[in-house]
Formats: structure tokens, sequence, C-alpha cells
């Protein structure tokens, strides 16, 4: 096996250990909220009539509140939240809202092939319309139409970038046009995608969405943990430790948290992401690196590195590692890493050897939710009463809006493109119990990872998850 980039160019243990010394652990965007956009809501109390009602208050179902009032000012929506708004996935990801709706071309291409140019027609109006959200709704969360950049740091990872088809908006970038775009030594070419990706400030998003829906009457109550979900009446009820919301309708927008639907119990399972967030950069540090596009970047690798600008000019830098716990549990024991943000502050100073000095201000992690298909899936229950959609696979800022209309199309019963898409329509396969699904999971991380150390090549388990459509190429 060989050594990737990241192994064979080793910053020193002190510019490493310096870097971390007064970072701390928090998650920055939602510390970077203004005062007015911390939201601090009352619990649910009684009873509580509604048309909709949401669960959870994240992207997917602030956007699907949004949404719904837009569609029907007259309607009554209800949102209700166990935390806080956008403090889980939502208000620590990286930013990057993408036009991809299936974590990635490639991906899409290996399941739905027939249905990927209208997929990536929808991908792209649902990321011009989060772009017109700004105007159209009166928000302000730091949207950016940057597209994204992503760079080749293994010799073999240079022939995947040339089978991409190029144009006006995807551009091939050779050696010494890829660092002329953001100074690392480490890149050896870079495909720019120009108008696939915006970058946003994640916890204004959630607060935005959240103050927008508000102002048109939906009524979002926080601290208020789902219990159970009833239907045996006409209608669908909410059930907390000691308040209801009685609706005609409910939206599961749960995420990464165990579902109110036994059928969905086991279709996910939570992988933790970790990053790291620097101190601002000077004048200086910024020409160093160039990158004046302020593209978002992610790395060809199976285990891969994203990383963007901030407004003010810090960078975030996050993946390569992504964890699985036994037992599908969420537990907040499992954010602390200090292991993994050394690794990652290693990669950092590999990548970007001139800002040796430079500080990180923040360190954080989340749990995605992740399907074996590696993007959502869609669904009713309940005899229609109820939709839901889970499994981001940690690219869902943008993808949630996508969901929310779905959603909102499935319990209206109405037949349109995106409704009979057989990515709507079709369920992918369920994670197995525990142990099986520990066992299964962490083998095929051991495989990517060793991929990554073999110009790519994928072991027989990799290969026959392909066959199975449980592969994974973003």
């Amino acid at each position: 096996m060989g050594t990737t980039v990241f192994e064979r160019r080793v910053p020193s243990a002190s510019v490493i250990s310096r870097s971390l010394e007064t970072t701390r652990s928090g998650v920055f965007w939602t510390e970077d909220l203004p005062e007015g956009l911390r939201p601090d809501r009352a619990p649910l109390r009684g009873a509580v009539a509604a048309d909709l009602v949401v669960v959870g208050a994240g992207y997917t179902g602030l956007w699907t509140a949004l949404l719904a009032k837009t569609r029907d000012p007259g309607r009554r929506v209800v949102v209700v939240e166990a935390n806080r708004v956008g403090w889980a996935a939502s208000g620590r990801n990286g930013g990057f809202c993408e036009a991809s709706l299936t974590h990635g071309h490639d991906n899409g291409m290996s399941r739905w092939p027939d249905e990927m140019p209208l997929i990536e027609r929808l991908g792209m109006e649902n990321l011009d319309a989060i772009e017109a959200a700004e105007a159209d709704y009166g928000l302000d969360f730091h949207f950016e139409r940057t597209g994204q950049l992503a760079p080749a740091t293994e010799p073999h990872q240079i022939e995947w970038l040339r089978e991409v088809p190029t144009g006006d908006d995807v551009v091939f970038l050779d050696e010494a046009e890829a660092q002329a775009a953001v100074a690392s030594p480490t890149y050896l070419a870079a495909l720019w995608e120009k108008r696939n990706c915006g970058l946003v400030h994640p916890a204004r998003l959630a607060a935005e969405l959240a103050r927008a829906a508000e102002e048109r009457g939906v009524e979002i109550f926080e601290r208020s943990h789902v219990r159970s979900l009833d239907t045996d009446g006409a209608g669908v009820s909410i059930v907390t430790d000691d308040s209801r919301v009685d609706a005609a309708h409910a939206v599961l927008a749960t995420n990464v948290f165990p579902s109110l639907l036994r059928r969905n119990r086991l279709m996910t399972v939570p992988v933790y992401d970790y990053a790291l967030m620097t101190e601002p950069l000077t004048d200086e540090q910024l020409a160093a690196i160039g990158w004046r596009d302020r593209q978002g970047i992610g790395d060809m690798a199976n285990q891969f590195h994203y990383y963007r600008l901030s407004q003010d000019n810090r960078i975030l830098f996050g993946g390569y590692d992504a964890l699985y716990h036994y037992g599908r549990r969420v537990d907040p024991a499992y954010e602390n890493r200090p292991d993994v943000w050394a690794r990652l502050a290693s990669h950092f100073f590999t990548t970007f050897p001139q800002l040796e000095g430079l500080r990180f201000s923040h360190q954080w992690s989340g749990a995605i939710d992740t399907s074996t298909q590696f993007t959502a899936f869609f669904g009713t229950a309940r005899r229609g009463r109820v939709a839901y959609a889970a499994g981001f696979t940690g690219l869902g800022v943008g993808s949630t809006r996508f969901a929310a209309d779905v959603m909102l199309d499935l319990l209206d019963g109405t037949v349109n493109e995106k409704t009979t898409l057989e990515m709507v329509r079709k369920r992918p396969l369920p994670f197995p119990p525990e142990p099986a699904a520990s066992i299964g999971i962490n083998a095929t991380r051991w495989s990517l990872d060793r991929a990554d150390h073999n110009e790519g090549r994928r072991n027989l388990l990799l290969k026959t998850l392909d066959r199975l459509g449980l592969g994974f190429d973003s």
C-alpha cells in the first residue's frame, strides 16, 4: 500500500500543538449569531390544534413550515423542537449549499441514471430558489454563489477529473492553474464547477428561516420532546410528556434522531463528523493562499476534506474521519475527539504550510444521518397523513428545501415530476441491526481508506457493495 500526501508531508508536532493550544470546544456558527437571532422560545404547553404539525426545527422542518405558509397563508402550522432551532446538524455543518440532490453526480448515476437529467435540473432550480430566498423573504444567511473546487491531491485522481465533461460552468485546471486559484502544494489539478454550489452561514440560515416562518404566522415551540405519534383518530396527534398538537397532517423532520415511525428505525445511522475553524486570516495570510474566488473546496479522496472561507475570512476545515459508534446512539460523549482534531490540524497545515502559526479558535463535531443510498429518502405513512424525509448523509443544506417541497406535495396528493421520481418513490435498503451494522460500516470505512492508499482501487467488499447498490461514489 502507498501513502497519501497527508502522510508524506507531515507538519511538526509543535506546529500542530500550538495551533490547538487555545481552541475552544464549541460551534463557531451558533456562537456567531447576533443576539436577536439566538433561539429562545417557550415550550409547548397544553393542547394545540393545527392544520400541519412539523416535528423538528432544523432546515427540513423550517423549510417545510415556511413553504407551507407560502403555499397557503391561512394554514395553521406548528413546529415542535426537542432542543433549540438549528442546534444539531443545521447549526454545525460546513455551510456547503449544493445543487446536487444525489450526493454527487456519480452516486446519482449509479442509482437513477435515467432520471439524472431531470434530477439535476430540479437540483439547480432548488439552489436558485435558495439563493432567491434572501430577497423573497427578507433573509440574510450570507449566501455566496461561489461554486465548488475539487482538487486532485494524488496522481490517480487527475484522470477522474478529466472524465468530467467541461464547459462554460465547469472548468478543468491543470497543476499550475489549480495552484494559482488556491495556493496549496498538494494540488495536482482541480475541477471548478462554478454554479453548482453556494456557501451559507449555517446557523443564520436556520435562525432566519425560523424568523421568516414566525413572521408569517408559524408557531415554533422549543424544548418540547415528542414522545409519540398517534393516528388512531381522524388526524394526527404528536404527544410530548405533558402536551400535544392535534393536526390534519404531520411532517417528521427528525434527521439523525430515532424516527417516530417504526418502519424507519433501521433506515439511518449516525456518523460523526469533525471540524475546526481558524481565527480570522490577516490580509497577508489571505494573499499567501490566493483563494480570490472563495470557492467551497472538497478534495477527491474517499475520506475527503471539505473547507471554505467564512465572511470574516476564517477557514473552516473538516471531514476525513467519519466515525460510527456501536448501537446507533447519538451521544454528546462522541463529540470529544482530540485525536481527530489533531489529525485535521495536521492535514490543514499540509494543505497550507504557508499558514503555519495560525491558530484554531473552535473545534466541534456532530452526527450525520446516513442512509444506504447516501442521499435522502422520502415517504408517507399512516394512510397518507404523515410525511417524512431523512438520510441526507451530510449534503442536506440545499436538499432539505427540495425535501420540504416533496413532502408537502405528497401530503397534498400532488402528482408531478418530483413525486413521480423513482428517487422519491423507492425506499433504500435499511441498515442491519447490531452487531452487523457496526461490523459492516467499519469494514467499509477501512476499505475506503485502503482504496485511498491504493490509487483508488476498490477491494472485494467495495465491489460487492457496488453491485448491491450500496456502494458510495460521490
